[in-house]
C-alpha cells in the first residue's frame, strides 16, 4: 500500500525554484538538506493523487487549457483557491502563461503555466457558478 506520492523534480537553478515553489506558490518546507555541492528540499503540496491520461485525453486537456498540444509526459496540476489570481503572482515570479483562465467542461477554472524550471503547471479552482 502506498502512503505518500512524492514528485521529485531535478532543477537547474535550485534557489530560483525554491523561491518560486515555496515563497510564491506557498508550499511549506517539511525538510531541507544542504551539503557541499548538493541541496534538496521536501515541500508540502497538500493531498496527492495520480492522474493517468492516454495521449488522446492529454490532447483534449491541452486543447481546453492552451488551444494546442503542449505538455510532455509530466504536468503538475494543483487545486488552489483562485487559479487566475495565483497565476498572476506566479507570472510576476517568472512563470510563463501558456493558456487560460478557461472554464473547463467539468466546471473548473484552469490556467496553464510553465514554471521557471520548465515544468508545466495547471492551476485549477472551482468555477464561480
Amino acid at each position: 500500500m502506498v502512503d505518500e506520492l512524492r514528485l521529485a523534480l531535478t532543477v537547474e537553478n535550485f534557489d530560483e525554484a525554491l523561491a518560486f515553489y515555496r515563497d510564491t506558490l506557498g508550499l511549506e518546507v517539511l525538510d531541507m538538506w544542504v551539503a557541499p555541492g548538493a541541496q534538496g528540499v521536501i515541500l508540502d503540496a497538500g493531498r496527492a493523487t495520480l492522474e493517468l491520461l492516454d495521449d488522446g485525453q492529454a490532447r483534449v486537456v491541452d486543447e481546453i487549457e492552451v488551444g494546442r498540444r503542449v505538455a510532455g509526459a509530466v504536468r503538475v496540476a494543483l487545486r488552489v483557491a483562485d487559479s487566475a489570481a495565483l497565476a498572476e503572482q506566479l507570472e510576476d515570479a517568472g512563470a510563463t502563461r501558456l493558456g487560460g483562465p478557461v472554464e473547463t467542461p467539468w466546471k473548473d477554472v484552469n490556467v496553464r503555466l510553465e514554471a521557471p524550471d520548465g515544468m508545466q503547471l495547471t492551476l485549477f479552482s472551482a468555477s464561480a457558478e
